[in-house]
């Protein structure tokens, strides 16, 4: 019966280190913002050694739709560079520590801001290893409940990697959405102009020929009796 005990008690630990491990606040950042004509933004980003740094942005409005982009390391070496491009992923792997420059660069443009959406996807080596440290503390004696450990900690992890993957597609989706909006928006404003300008011409033709037919049938000669 204590044997029974102390195994229930060390499955609803597990369970709660690894509920409090797998949702804890994510190291995952995105950020929309407006860059102005002819200038650059860059935006810094710490990572340990050994770790794995992704970034996705996306040009959600303004003419052109594009930017140039560039990922620079802690030593200053640039590791990814884009130019007039509206969207795109870089993924860099072995990370060394300290803070990357993420640039963005509207120069090319002399009146046109851009609104921007980026994201940081931050993978840690040294988090993982603290939560394999974590588990293998867990670990007992008996083989049923190292066994039993272990189905709930690939359980939870595979919940945990699921929704941070749905998370992050639902946040590329939103910014697609938002892009596909503002074109639709300025396409709207496109036609609708065009459409007022050819009802002006018409209008302002229809008007010229009939003065102009009116004016040629018009006699202002004199009649004499």
């Amino acid at each position: 019966m204590a044997w029974t005990q102390k195994i229930y008690r060390t499955v609803l630990f597990a369970l709660w280190a690894s509920v409090m491990s797998a949702f804890n606040p994510s190291e995952d950042s995105e950020l929309t913002f407006l860059l102005p004509a002819g200038a650059s933004e860059c935006f810094f980003q710490t990572t340990q050694k050994n770790g794995t740094l992704e970034v996705e942005y996306q040009v959600i409005a303004g003419a052109g739709m594009d930017v140039d982009f560039s990922i620079i390391s802690p030593q200053g070496v640039h590791l990814a560079s884009e130019f007039r491009r509206s969207d795109g992923v870089h993924m860099i792997e072995s990370t060394e520590a300290g803070d990357y420059q993420i640039c963005f660069d509207n120069s090319f443009s002399r009146f046109s801001e851009k609104m921007v959406f980026f994201e940081v996807i931050l993978e840690n080596a040294a988090s993982d290893t603290a939560g394999e440290d974590d588990w293998m503390g867990l670990g007992e004696p008996e083989n049923l409940l190292e066994y039993k450990l272990e189905d709930i900690r690939e359980s939870i992890e595979s919940v945990h990697r699921h929704l941070e993957k749905s998370r992050q597609m639902q946040t590329v989706l939103r910014a697609f959405e938002a892009r596909d909006r503002n074109l639709l928006e300025n396409n709207l404003w496109r036609v609708s102009f065009w459409s007022c300008t050819t009802l002006v011409a018409m209008l302002v033709v229809a008007v010229t020929q009939v003065y102009t037919l009116r004016r040629l049938f018009d006699d202002n000669r004199k009649v004499r009796s």
